[in-house]
């Protein structure tokens, strides 16, 4: 069955929704997502309508986990809790509807599209933090919600997830705003280099945590702090290494797809 794809990438910050053809991005809607249900239902639905047509042949949607049966469990940046989100858009638009974890969806489209390896884990930087692990070329899920990365504890009983959200409540402390990492990085202030140093200690040592598991061939790192550059994941790899007890340098960089989770969604609805 050809046609095109309706792919959503659903994330705390923004709410990302695409005409995909084959593995091309044909129309691009961006929106902030709104903090309230309804809102973001209302939302969601109006960009689907926006790019819906007869040629349509799914909906592929990138979500924060956990999720189960297209059911969005408890995710902690959304506010929708236990909302069967395939069977209201499989009722509204009447096509098939696929949900995914947004970061297994990057994931997918790293291992069709991007590095094509057949062992590797990528993290995504957003809101929070999101993993997703390939391992001989299969999306790797565990008994039912394996791969929740972020989750790895750290310090004091402090998750990943939770030291990387660290500099968006210090920088609003310490600023008077959230400034993001990307612009943190730029900052002359001892207040925000600190901030990038703790943060960029604490991501280096969960990432070499997760390569001493996993011996993958690559670690590729995804999100809107891509923008940050080489100068970010030089001070990330500054705090792997060391920690690493596998005798070789993981090769660790940036995803070199525009719209992964976009074009990792799309993947989900097949032929």
């Amino acid at each position: 069955m050809k046609g095109d794809v309706i792919a959503i990438d659903l994330g705390g910050t923004h709410l990302r929704t695409a005409l995909v053809r084959g593995h091309k991005v044909i129309r691009y809607i961006k929106k902030d997502t709104p903090k309230e249900k309804n809102a973001l239902v209302c939302e969601m639905a109006e960009s689907i309508s926006q790019l819906m047509s007869r040629d349509i042949k799914g909906i592929g949607v990138a979500s924060p986990g956990p999720l189960k049966n297209g059911i969005i469990l408890n995710p902690p940046n959304l506010p929708l809790r236990y909302f069967n989100l395939k069977r209201f858009l499989e009722k509204k638009f009447k096509v098939p509807v696929v949900i995914e974890n947004d970061a297994k969806c990057v994931a997918i489209a790293e291992a069709k599209l991007g590095c094509r390896k057949k062992h590797f884990f990528i993290l995504t930087l957003g809101t929070g933090i999101g993993g997703g692990v390939i391992i001989n070329n299969e999306i790797y899920i565990g008994s039912d919600y394996g791969a929740e990365l972020g989750q790895i504890v750290l310090d004091d009983g402090r998750n990943l997830e939770d030291l990387w959200k660290d500099h968006r409540r210090l920088s609003e402390k310490y600023f008077g705003h959230v400034i993001l990492m990307a612009d943190l990085i730029k900052m002359k202030d001892k207040r925000a280099k600190k901030i990038v140093e703790d943060t960029t200690k604490y991501l280096g040592q969960g990432i070499a945590s997760l390569i001493n598991v996993f011996d993958p061939e690559v670690v590729i790192l995804s999100g809107g702090i891509k923008e940050a550059g080489r100068k970010l994941l030089k001070m990330i790899k500054k705090n792997v290494y060391p920690y690493v007890m596998l005798p070789k340098k993981t090769p660790i960089r940036w995803t070199s797809l525009d719209h992964p989770g976009i074009k990792g969604a799309s993947l989900l609805i097949k032929d």
